[in-house]
């Protein structure tokens, strides 16, 4: 599936199953609640936190994709097409940062 036919079958749902999209701020609302569920996992995950009862049986690519859903609704709602807008982010850390990364002593 591509960005756009993933674009293209969230805004069918939305106006089929869903009625209608949230307002933008509600959604924008919504995002930051599924990046912080994604969060809540990594943490458990890959950190120093433990499980709870509650947080068993998550999957991080379900909570993953919450937010690329989240994000999708979005572009959608505010005419962004994200297929162009990551052609651009590629360009633009291209550029920006071609040699940016090699010369970080950190990550050497």
């Amino acid at each position: 599936m591509t960005i756009q036919e993933a674009q293209n079958q969230v805004d069918t749902w939305i106006n089929t199953t869903g009625v209608r999209y949230f307002n933008e701020l509600t959604n924008l609302g919504i995002l930051m609640e599924e990046v912080g569920e994604l969060s809540r996992l990594m943490v458990r995950t890959y950190g120093e936190q433990s499980f709870k009862d509650s947080d068993k049986g998550k999957e991080l690519s379900d909570e993953m994709a919450d937010v690329l859903w989240v994000l999708i609704c979005l572009a959608n709602q505010t005419g962004v097409n994200l297929t162009e807008a990551l052609e651009k982010n590629f360009a633009k850390k291209n550029l920006r940062d071609q040699d940016r990364h090699k010369n970080n002593e950190k990550l050497q």
